[in-house]
């Protein structure tokens, strides 16, 4: 579309993609009194809210409820029947909104942000093309800055056979309204080790999780792992640690056969891939400004796309590959609006304050870098740990609460870096080291916060005896 064509639409700001990050972004300029229009190709929300977080989390509830029951005499005996399937699918729909977004958009409306239905893609400085579901084709000027907020997709390794089986991902996962008596789960990181034990307890008689490394949940501490290996196990998951798929097939029955390395071949009727994600940036334009299409778009502190003259070009969320996090997307998405609104704003926390819990039981809750990255950095770390389980507060939930409390204490300044929780319910504990973290608060200034009795918070003074205070 030329410069000369009229049907130049101008923005003080022009947000691609209506996603958590890319709704925050635009509501903060919004506020800040600038005009601000958002292109989305699907729905207002995002992946978090129709195929991530909302969904995925709707669907372990049940199960979770069931579990912390059971562990409670007396409570456990009133467990009479299994989950309702039709409810537990219902309750996600309604969270869902049935994957329509008409709850959304008037958030949008509400601060004045103009919504466009369409593939938005860079067409040169400041501009955006985007092609409208009719076919037309409508072009945007951005004044002062234009913020790529498009996430990620899910990312199919190149196993043979894999794209002609109709695999899932989190999307047909999060969507379906049966549940596969046999599973078949490639990748043991949060979204594979979530929905084993969630398709598990919601009544699959077989999950099966195909690890490649050495253990589950490798991005994090080893005894993480080890836990909910232990975990899954115990409920009947099958876990395979250093497996490598060769090819998978469907027979004339429709199950999914799936052979490994070692000559052995499993047996599914779903096969959920689950082995990460590929930026959402193949088709944005990134050329057009001189970046390479399909890539992280890197930023800076300021969240300022790197390698792009003028400073007007913004990315925010998972298209920039800091953290891929639903939490951490909207954190940048504030700064980011701060910056284009002239505030000296800078990102502190999303290479070194990273907040994430993946919800299995155990749940395993986590901020900063763990101890082998802490000392891959060069930084002198002292590890105190404690059973999350041998707290009182512990005790009063029930019977075989446990895990595992972990701080790391950077000696040199005295201050806490980095903490992991495991156990039941530990997702509400992670605020307080996040806190800590953030705030760089000294261990001995620490002592002074005292957790109430009974509760499983406790915990932080018996991490703080460990470390020797």
């Amino acid at each position: 579309m030329s410069e000369a064509d009229d049907q130049v639409l101008e923005y003080d700001v022009v947000v691609i993609g209506a996603g958590p990050a890319g709704e925050n972004v635009a509501g903060r300029c919004a506020d800040h009194g600038m005009s601000t229009a958002i292109v989305e190709r699907e729905l207002v929300g995002g992946e978090c809210s129709y195929w991530g977080c909302i969904p995925s989390k709707t669907l372990l509830r049940p199960g979770d409820v069931l579990a912390a029951t059971r562990r409670v005499p007396g409570a456990r005996e009133a467990v009479k029947r299994a989950i309702d399937l039709g409810q537990v699918f219902a309750r996600r729909d309604y969270m869902t909104s049935d994957w329509h977004d008409d709850g959304q958009v008037p958030w949008l409306t509400s601060k004045h942000i103009v919504l466009y239905r369409g593939n938005g893609r860079l067409s040169g400085e400041r501009r955006v093309d985007v092609s409208m579901p009719d076919g037309a084709m409508l072009s945007l000027r951005a004044r002062t800055a234009v913020v790529l907020a498009t996430g990620t997709r899910a990312a199919l390794p190149p196993v043979p056979g894999l794209d002609g089986v109709r695999p899932w991902t989190n999307r047909e996962a999060t969507e379906t309204h049966a549940v596969p008596r046999r599973l078949l789960v490639l990748g043991g990181g949060a979204v594979g080790c979530e929905m084993a034990q969630c398709f598990r307890r919601l009544g699959s008689e077989e999950v099966t999780v195909l690890e490649g490394a050495q253990r589950l949940l490798a991005r994090e501490e080893p005894f993480v792992g080890d836990e909910v290996r232990v975990a899954f196990e115990a409920e009947g998951i099958r876990v395979l640690l250093g497996a490598q798929l060769t090819s998978v097939r469907r027979d004339d029955s429709g199950a999914v056969l799936a052979s490994l390395g070692d000559g052995s071949e499993l047996a599914g009727d779903e096969i959920l891939v689950a082995t990460g994600r590929e930026p959402a940036t193949a088709s944005l334009g990134l050329d057009s400004v001189g970046l390479k299409p399909g890539r992280y778009v890197q930023v800076d502190d300021t969240l300022h796309a790197a390698g792009v003259a003028g400073g007007w070009l913004y990315a925010v969320g998972d298209c920039n590959g800091l953290a891929l996090l639903t939490h951490m997307g909207k954190y940048q998405a504030r700064i980011a609006g701060d910056v284009i609104a002239g505030k000296d704003a800078r990102d502190r926390a999303s290479r070194d304050v990273v907040t994430r819990v993946t919800f299995t039981d155990p749940q395993v809750c986590a901020v900063g870098p763990t101890e082998a990255q802490a000392r891959e950095r060069g930084i002198d770390v002292r590890v105190a740990r404690f059973p999350t389980g041998e707290v009182s507060g512990a005790y009063t939930q029930g019977e075989g609460i446990s895990g595992t409390s972990q701080i790391l204490v950077d000696e040199s300044r005295h201050v806490i870096i980095g903490a992991t929780f495991t156990g039941p319910a530990m997702q509400e504990l992670l605020h307080s080291a996040t806190v800590a973290i953030a705030g760089r608060v000294p261990v001995e200034t620490l002592w002074h916060a005292v957790p109430s009795f009974p509760t499983v918070s406790e915990v932080w003074l018996r991490l703080l005896e460990e470390y020797g205070l």
